[in-house]
This record gives C-alpha cells, structure tokens and sequence, in this order.
C-alpha cells in the first residue's frame, strides 16, 4: 500500500496523546537542529503547481539531488510528526530542510495525528475528547514545523485515513477535531491542510462545508487512485476549494527510479497558492480578520479572534477598560503605518484620540489627534479612500458626508465635503473596502425604512450608489471585517436585533450574498 493511505506504525502506543505530544516537542529535533531553524525559515510550499511525491521516510539528501532536474516531481510531502506518523525520520533536520528548499525543492508538510476511532485500534480519536484533541495536535504540528525552520504561513496537512462514514459518532468525531484542528491553526498563524479519500474524509468535508460555525479546512488533499492527473472529481463541487487549493493523490504507493536513486512513493498533482490577504481588520496579527466590540455596561473594549469560520467568544479578551466617556469607538486600520490595527475614540468632550495597536491585540499610549468632534454621528473608518497611503474616516454632520484624511503622525487632515446632501436619512455606515474590486474601497449606507446602499469609492469621493439590499432594519451595528473567510471578496457583520446573533455576509460579484452565524453579541457593540 501507499506510504500515506494505510500509515505504518512504529510500535504499540500506551501513552495518552497529550503527553505523546509532549514527548514528541522535547525529542522531535536536537538542540542542534532547533538551532539551525532559527536561522533559516520558509513559508511552504508557497505558490506551486505541478506533481508531487511523497514517501514515508524523507529521502537522503543525495537521492534529493539525483531526483531534482531528472524526475517530473517538483514538490516532496514531508511527515513531519503526529502519533500515527509511521517511519522514522532520520533524515528529516532543519538542516535538510534548508538544503531542499534552497535546492528549489518545494515542501508539503503532512501530520499524521489520531486517527478516526472507527478506523484503528490505536491511536484513535476520543470522539468525547475531539475538539481538546484537535488543538493540541494543531500546537504540536506547529511546534514540529516551526523547528524545522517552516515558518507561518505554511501550509501543515492533517493526514486522515479512510474511515466509516455510517458510524455517526465516529464521523462527528473526525468533524470536531478538524474544525478544532484548523481553527487552533489559523490561531498560530498557519494554514491548514487536510487529506484524505474522497469517498470518506473529503466527501465529509464538502458536506459542512459552508456549516455555520465550522472553521473548514483550507487546503485539500484528496485521494482517488485513478492515475488521472486532474484536480477536478465528481465528489468535490467546483465552488470548494477553488482557486489554488487543491492537491490530488492520483497513485499509491509504488517504486521510481531517477538518476539512478529508487524510492517508493505516492505521486500527486498540486496547484497550492497562498489565500488572498485579508486586509484589514486584523487585530491579533495572525493573518485573520477579528471582530472587536464594546460593552454597553462598563465601557470595556473586547477582541473576538476570528478564524475565518466564527469569532471565539471563549477566547475573547478585554483590551480596554471602562471607555464610558467614549461615545464613539472605529477601528481606523493601520494609521501609523506599524503594520497593526489601531483604534480611534471620540470622548464626550468632543476630543478625539488615537490608540496604536501593538501587535497580538493590545493597545498603547493613546494621542489626542483632534477637538470639537461633537457635532458628528456615524463615525466610520473607510480605508483609503485618497489612496496616498494612510486609512481615512467618514462622518455625517447634519445632511452632509465628510471625509477626514489619514496623514503622517497619526493624525487627521483637513474635512473634505464629498456629499453635500442626503445622509440625514442614514442610520448605519460602514466602510467595507474593495467590494467592487476596482481598487478603490467602498462605503455601505443603511436608510431607516431598511434599505442597503452601496457607495462605490471613487479618489477621495463616492460614485452613485445602487442598493443592494432590503429589510436591514433588523440589525444594529453593521462593520466590515475585510476578507473575514479569506476567500478574495471583504465581507460585512452586523447583529441581528431580536436575539443578538452576530451574522457574517459574503461579499461577491459587488454585492452581499449568503450569511452565516458567528456568535452572539449581547450587550456589545462591534467597532465600525
């Protein structure tokens, strides 16, 4: 058989998982080794297509170099750890790694963690404990990957054998560890891979795959021995995983012989590119957008990681306390230009301030940046709309629409009317960004019967709107997230206001299409 599709396993296992993932942390890779990735790292594989292999033992360092040029593999599958991997990895050091990267090698790490519990003796899933289970086989790949110099950004691929998909307990199991998997993933800022066969992991797969709630994987690694050197397959729908997602294990295992080195292999066609960039909203510096609130009781200011499925609200944290002198709280995007997403507060003085972020969600010193703020309402941050390089805000003062530039200093330019009449009748604003993808960002407006506009942005000025939906005057605090699920479009929340359910809404084709449940807000205002 393959040297992924039926792992082989070095021996009888009795220790619990977690402590295995200790042990395999401490002995994974020697001091040496860990040395060395530190001084080199790389974000695999990167942009690739073309065929791939991979074995269960990482080839020596020699048999690499007589297979690059000569065979019609341009990417090697690496099992870099979990408690199911079969085969010892001498080979596999930071050092190599180095090596095959610098080689032109591209790298395709692969984790063979616990298995389904309907599929093994050993090594199983607790289907009671698969969530816990999940995350720390995440924290342990990333800690594997990490000393092997593989940097964030990386794609780490959960290797899941074939399983019974009429055992519901077993299949809700492999479900809750991958969404636990991926979701732990996205918190350490790495992508997350699954493989699988088509007629059991994958199939599951496309089935929840837009489920509310579960944070999918966001590459795939499908079985079909078929020999077919495709990335399409009558199971997996062209609307997931498109666009540089897809990897196909098209034959198992099996010998190859090139420059005279003879190893046994899988083959694979890959076509793997990095996801789009999110683009704003990133507070915690992972490469996800996060949705951060206010609460209306005490003032305090709280961060929701997202993880491009939902927003943790056992993970939130409090960033600010007691802001019951701010009646006005925007997430303004990167004013300092530092690379991290800042705050701007207007007091009820009037005053307005500034408070950097500073990376992993906290805020520093706050500035004043401005006086006599008073006589504006729906204070939004609308991206850079002047596009000279700093996020810029707008504000309805009576009927009229102004727009306040970013500029060096953390600071606010002078107001620039860019509509004179018609927004006394808008209850809610927010910039979205690109909705368009005409490189501009845009602004959506809510008029109070309920109607949804879009503004399209124009250089320092909106172009005629169009409306875009009807009946949102049954939610409250409408916010743009970016690129919340990383799929190329920036998408919009808002709260429901009957039960304080915080809904995301696809952006697509200039316009917002389907939605889905992230959380629950109760007593919290998202920051527009």
């Amino acid at each position: 058989m393959g040297a992924r599709y039926v792992p082989r396993h070095a021996g009888a296992i009795k220790a619990s998982f977690l402590a295995l993932v200790l042990v395999a942390a401490l002995f994974g890779l020697s001091r040496t080794e860990a040395g060395a990735a530190s001084t080199f790292a790389t974000v695999q594989p990167g942009t690739f297509a073309g065929k791939a292999f991979d074995t269960c033992t990482a080839p020596a360092g020699a048999t690499m170099a007589a297979w690059k040029g000569t065979s019609p593999y341009g990417a090697v599958g690496i099992y870099i750890g979990g408690v199911a991997r079969g085969c010892t990895q001498a080979n596999l050091t930071a050092s190599w790694v180095r090596t095959q990267v610098t080689a032109g090698w591209k790298l395709l790490p692969l984790y063979v963690g616990p298995q389904a519990s309907c599929a093994t003796k050993r090594n199983r899933i607790d289907d009671t404990r698969a969530a816990a289970m999940g995350q720390a086989a995440a924290t342990d790949a990333v800690t594997q990957a990490t000393a092997l110099g593989l940097a964030r950004g990386s794609v780490l691929i959960y290797d899941m054998e074939a399983y019974d998909t009429t055992d519901a307990g077993c299949r809700t199991g492999v479900l809750t560890f991958m969404n636990a998997w991926t979701s732990r993933l996205h918190d350490l800022g790495y992508f997350s891979g699954y493989y699988s066969s088509v007629g059991s992991g994958i199939a599951d797969q496309v089935v929840n795959y837009s489920a509310a709630g579960y944070a999918r994987p966001d590459y795939v690694d499908f079985a079909r021995w078929d020999q077919a050197v495709t990335l399409t397959d009558a199971i997996i729908p062209d609307t997931a995983w498109p666009g540089h997602r897809r990897m196909k294990q098209y034959l198992g295992g099996h010998q190859e012989t090139y420059g005279g080195a003879t190893v046994t292999i899988d083959s694979s066609y890959v076509d793997f590119a990095p996801l789009p960039a999110p683009r704003m909203a990133d507070f915690t510096g992972n490469g996800w957008p996060d949705v951060v609130a206010r609460t209306a009781s005490t003032g305090d200011i709280v961060l929701y990681p997202g993880n491009g499925a939902t927003v943790s609200e056992t993970g939130a944290k409090k960033i600010g306390s007691a802001w019951k002198s701010m009646n006005a709280v925007v997430r303004i995007g990167d004013l300092n230009r530092d690379g991290k997403e800042d705050l701007v507060a207007r007091q009820t003085n009037g005053d307005l301030w500034f408070y950097p972020g500073t990376g992993g969600g906290g805020l520093g010193a706050r500035k004043r940046i401005a006086t006599k703020w008073s006589g504006y309402r729906e204070i939004t941050a609308v991206g850079d709309l002047n596009r000279d390089g700093y996020p810029d805000l707008v504000a309805i003062s009576g009927s009229a629409l102004y727009l306040f530039p970013g500029k060096s200093g953390s600071a606010l330019g002078a107001r620039v009317r860019i509509a004179a009449t018609g927004w006394s009748g808008m209850s809610e604003l927010a910039g979205i960004g690109d909705l368009t993808g005409d490189g501009y960002p845009d602004l959506v407006a809510r008029n109070t019967p309920g109607a949804l506009w879009l503004y399209p942005g124009r250089k320092a000025a909106l172009g005629a709107r169009s409306q875009i939906g009807t009946g949102w005057n049954g939610f409250r605090d409408l916010v743009g997230v970016g690129d919340f699920d990383r799929d190329g479009t920036v998408d919009l929340v808002a709260v429901a206001k009957a039960d304080n359910a915080l809904w995301l809404f696809a952006g697509g084709n200039g316009t917002l299409t389907m939605r889905t449940r992230l959380g629950s807000m109760p007593g919290r205002t998202p920051l527009a």
